[in-house]
């Protein structure tokens, strides 16, 4: 792994373990409001349905990480990439919240 990419994961993993217990309700609230384009694919409840797989309850660290993925066109689902690269970095912040509160997926 490149030696940026290994310190970006650093930068936002140390983030988000000193910030994240702090993040006030305004940015779950966005987080929810942004969501209702993910939920049109992702279930609300967590349930994996026609293969789109669960999103509520993963580390805020790991959605982030995949949705910069598909930003930087790392990742292949062109559906995912077009919605992720409309997304600023505070969005996918704010979303990454947001699901994690939602506990994890059902199967």
């Amino acid at each position: 792994m490149p030696r940026a990419r290994i310190f970006k994961a650093g930068v936002c993993a140390a983030f988000f373990t000193c910030v994240a217990p702090a993040f006030a309700a305004d940015d779950i609230a966005l987080g929810e409001y942004l969501s209702a384009t993910c939920v049109t694919c992702h279930q609300k409840s967590g349930k994996v349905t026609g293969g789109v797989p669960s999103i509520t309850g993963w580390p805020a660290e790991q959605f982030i990480a995949v949705m910069e993925a598909y930003r930087k066109k790392e990742r292949e689902n062109e559906v995912m990439r077009a919605l992720a690269s409309g997304l600023s970095t505070d969005d996918i912040a704010a979303l990454a919240v947001y699901f994690r509160t939602l506990g994890p997926g059902k199967k």
